[in-house]
């Protein structure tokens, strides 16, 4: 049977990094960036050093599955970052870091990987709670959700600076929950990396829902999702199915893989 479209959730926690918007036109541009800034300011080519210990690949100009950029909050890769400099006996690496620091520009940067309006909206109609759960910061959060005015949509969100413990601890799904009034087993949660299935999984998630959209592959998700997505605009097809009892023929088009 199909896991997705027999499971009615309350509540759908989103992972936003790949999962909500494109991550790699954000992050991997970032990273490149401020490689750039770093090598200009400390007149050492460190871009190299840089791109390792992120985890981008600069010939497939993607983030790694499994690298600090995919996974860590924004304060642990400014510490990471003053740490690479200072391997390399950077002069000054604190100040350095300090004074070419940058965080991506959420609004030029982050390239929605569906109609968000849209699928919110549906989303709402069907009384299903939207909660996010990010390693990005508060600010950027708030700054991304805002640009594309779907901020009213959201009924929480929690951020790698809010004093709770991050991915792939549980606890951000189960605060989310406390605050939207659910038990994690009436949401789905959905990401694009082993750590948000992790965190789904340790909370004890309805379901979990890995996607393609982001930093992994099917191999990576495959030992921790229910069910595997090409991306959340298959999520469009999960509500017809599952809320706007579709004909048959149309059930069809959606075809999930499994994850076992």
């Amino acid at each position: 049977m199909n896991r997705l479209q027999n499971f009615k959730a309350q509540a759908i926690i989103f992972d936003k990094d790949g999962t909500l918007i494109d991550f790699h036109a954000m992050w991997g541009s970032w990273v490149v960036y401020l490689a750039d800034q770093l090598t200009q300011a400390s007149q050492t080519n460190i871009r190299e050093h840089i791109y390792q210990a992120m985890g981008y690949d600069a010939k497939t100009k993607k983030v790694l599955a499994y690298g600090k950029v995919a996974i860590r909050p924004m304060a642990e890769l400014y510490q990471l970052t003053i740490e690479i400099l200072k391997s390399l006996n950077i002069k000054n690496a604190e100040q350095v870091v300090e004074n070419n620091w940058v965080v991506p520009d959420p609004v030029l940067l982050a390239k929605p990987l569906t109609d968000l309006d849209v699928l919110f909206s549906k989303l709402q109609k069907h009384n299903i709670k939207i909660a996010i759960a990010t390693a990005d910061d508060y600010a950027p959060t708030l700054a991304t959700l805002q640009a594309f005015d779907i901020e009213d949509y959201i009924s929480a969100f929690i951020c790698a600076d809010e004093n709770i413990a991050s991915k792939p601890a549980p606890d951000m799904v189960l605060e989310l929950c406390n605050r939207l009034s659910l038990s994690p087993t009436e949401v789905i949660v959905i990401g694009d990396t082993v750590a948000d299935l992790q965190m789904a999984k340790a909370a004890g998630a309805g379901l979990c829902i890995g996607v393609l959209s982001g930093v992994s592959s099917h191999k990576d998700l495959t030992p921790y999702a229910d069910v595997i997505l090409e991306s959340i605009e298959e999520l469009h097809l999960y509500l017809q199915e599952t809320y706007e009892q579709s004909s048959p023929q149309n059930k069809t088009d959606f075809n999930p893989d499994f994850a076992y």
